[in-house]
């Protein structure tokens, strides 16, 4: 048991507490995934929820193999 925090394991915000390991990296900003943290498992690789909460709509298209059509005026 914990002197600190008196739990076996120690509780997640004990000093004593072993640092987290990550499930897996995020592809866009290689920070750690962790348990119960929320992402999107893509062809290119797993997305944490921060790197698309600041993804632009080009880029969410992009994602999806998507694009916007450019507005051409037709000639008669």
């Amino acid at each position: 048991m914990c002197s600190m925090c008196l739990s076996s394991p120690c509780h997640p915000r004990c000093p004593n507490a072993p640092e987290p390991v990550a499930i897996f990296m995020c592809c866009k900003c290689g920070e750690g995934v962790f348990e119960g943290d929320k992402y999107l498992d893509t062809s290119e690789g797993q997305i944490c929820e921060d790197c698309l909460d600041d993804m632009t709509a080009d880029e969410w298209l992009e994602l999806f193999g998507e694009s916007l059509a450019i507005a051409e005026k037709e000639e008669m």
